[in-house]
């Protein structure tokens, strides 16, 4: 289990929040190339995950595809994964999946189906991609990552993917670390000027893409 600490970023260009990592005192360092994720959300008919999430419900499981490429349609060993949180601690499942078509969606959806091992039927509801920076600090105790240029597709208007049609120009930073390191975590977070907030771009992709 560990810690995810979500601020979500408005009006600061993205060479702002670079600079605040690198003058961060815990030596932040850039520990991985930048990589576009690209997800696929499924939910059950009623919207569970998406309202428990909303709802604060402390323990609650978050369903996606996930891949790695610039180009969205080019699907390479992709992973299902079930995002599990207890409070504000969380882990996932990850299972590796075969390639499939973005064009037909009920192939993945049968897939995520079985793996998911749920009475009640999930399908595709969200499709969102982000640019991801990565940082950590020299001992790996620490690691950050910052999301930006998020863009999303609703599946729920639309069940053949086109192209995005929501653009987020918003920037998300995670704090994430070891359960075991909570009662150090305040040296690191007293030195970021930003507001901690809560931020999941499932529950944003489902609002902004839908008008409830």
């Amino acid at each position: 289990m560990r810690y995810e600490r979500k601020y979500k970023i408005e009006r600061l260009s993205l060479a702002v929040v670079q600079q605040a990592i690198r003058m961060h005192p815990a030596s932040f360092r850039s520990i991985y190339p930048d990589r576009q994720i690209n997800n696929i959300y499924f939910d059950t008919i009623g919207l569970r995950t998406f309202h428990d999430n909303v709802d604060g419900i402390a323990d609650r499981k978050k369903y996606r595809v996930r891949w790695y490429n610039r180009d969205i349609w080019q699907i390479s060993q992709p992973n299902f994964e079930i995002k599990i949180r207890q409070n504000q601690l969380g882990t996932k499942e990850v299972c590796p999946i075969a390639d499939f078509d973005l064009a037909n969606l009920s192939v993945i959806t049968s897939t995520v189906n079985k793996l998911s091992h749920q009475q009640v039927p999930l399908r595709p509801v969200l499709i969102n991609s982000y640019l991801r920076s990565y940082y950590g600090t020299s001992d790996g105790r620490y690691r950050i990552t910052i999301d930006r240029d998020l863009r999303y597709f609703s599946c729920l208007n639309s069940r053949r993917f086109t192209t995005y049609n929501i653009v987020d120009k918003e920037l998300v930073l995670e704090i994430k670390y070891d359960e075991l390191l909570d009662n150090d975590s305040d040296r690191i977070m007293q030195h970021f000027p930003f507001r901690q907030t809560k931020s999941s771009k499932y529950v944003t992709g489902v609002l902004l893409s839908n008008p409830f």
